[in-house]
């Protein structure tokens, strides 16, 4: 059985919650190791962020794509040109 995702809102809460503990350990963090593991540890979780909102905003265009295809569709068998190839 394959494995979902979470929702997209669910995703990002979650890595909200993984930023803030990143914060802290980099403000509790006691040498120069531990600060870099911080900012190694953020940057991955702001990267799959910027991932989870591209890929919402990438589903949004093939929506609209999709959308504007089926209304040209229509469009050339209103106008008596039958179904268009594709």
């Amino acid at each position: 059985m394959a494995r979902r995702h979470a929702p997209a809102d669910e995703m990002r809460s979650d890595i909200d919650a993984m930023l803030s503990k990143v914060n802290a350990l980099e403000v509790a963090s006691a040498d120069e190791v531990q600060r870099g593991t911080a900012k190694v540890l953020r940057a991955l979780a702001e990267g799959q962020l910027h991932s989870i909102n591209e890929f919402e905003h990438l589903k949004k265009a093939i929506d609209l794509l999709t959308l504007q295809m089926f209304e040209a569709r229509r469009a050339a068998s209103a106008a008596g040109g039958g179904r268009p190839p594709g």
